[in-house]
């Protein structure tokens, strides 16, 4: 059996390399650039390259692959152009089974390009298990890591909103379930952790955490257009992003799953736990 991993050098995907290394089982990744990527992946990897915006380079990354883990690269929100191709050639190379790195709510919420992907991909015939996951705790070591950093801040337009933050260290040991073991044909499963915060009280526990005080800031929505396109981030990036976070402004990140404990037989990792193993990401 092998596996084509997508994302390979972002949070989810490296996790999971990491996981499947460890099982034995034969991985290749897709990435743009497998001589860069080699400084960064581990050694018994397959590299080959791979890349949504270059359709001519599908068919020779998925030959001879069963299982797919796909996720939506952030800076990609046009489906159609991207994402759809890849899909059909996954069908034409007759993969066999593809895990989707999805959204939580995604069924009700038709703006996301994550809504697309899951249709397309029930409409493709193929097999499928789609990993609904809430908002990434690795998002505040990642895109938002320079502010907390440098800024002591957080500045997301989420209002007071809840959301049911996940590590995705425990996305990863689904993915890794739902592609090596049989019985998730077919499946959605929503992965969340087991509360729901504010993102006040990440402030708060961050700043226990690091000895210094982390504020939010609360921002307005143009407040916060302006500064990612400080940081370099594509508009629709940006778009995006506006559109999860307005998500949990009304009120609707906070729902709470089960399902993650029921499939590994733990309880997920709080975000104590993740602010403790990633505290040296925060400082100067």
């Amino acid at each position: 059996m092998a596996i084509f991993i997508t994302g390979a050098t972002g949070n989810s995907g490296y996790e999971l390399i990491e996981l499947l290394l460890q099982q034995g089982v034969e991985l290749v990744a897709g990435v743009r650039n497998p001589e860069k990527s080699k400084l960064t992946l581990p050694a018994p990897i397959v590299l080959r390259r791979f890349d949504f915006a270059d359709p001519s380079t599908f068919a020779s990354a998925l030959q001879g692959i069963d299982k797919v883990y796909l996720m939506r690269p952030p800076a990609l929100s046009d489906v159609k152009k991207y994402i759809a191709p890849f899909i059909d050639a996954c069908v034409q190379m007759q993969v066999k089974h593809v895990v989707f790195l999805s959204l939580l709510g995604v069924e009700k919420n038709t703006i996301v390009p994550h809504y697309k992907i899951e249709k397309l991909l029930l409409a493709s015939g193929l097999s499928y298990t789609f990993l609904r996951a809430g908002f990434f705790m690795q998002n505040l070591s990642t895109t938002h890591r320079d502010e907390i950093c440098f800024e002591n801040g957080i500045w997301v337009p989420a209002g007071r909103g809840a959301t049911s933050f996940i590590d995705v260290r425990d996305i990863a040991e689904v993915a890794a379930l739902a592609l090596t073991k049989p019985g998730h044909e077919n499946k959605a499963y929503d992965l969340t952790g087991s509360q729901a915060l504010t993102y006040a009280q990440i402030a708060e526990t961050l700043s226990d955490v690091l000895g210094r005080t982390i504020t939010y800031y609360n921002p307005g929505i143009f407040t916060f257009f302006r500064k990612m396109r400080t940081k370099g981030l594509p508009v629709m990036q940006i778009v995006v992003m506006i559109a999860l976070y307005s998500i949990t402004r009304m009120g609707k990140a906070a729902h709470i799953s089960n399902q993650l404990e029921q499939l590994l037989g733990r309880k997920p990792r709080t975000f104590v736990e993740f602010a403790r193993d990633h505290a040296s990401t925060w400082q100067r």
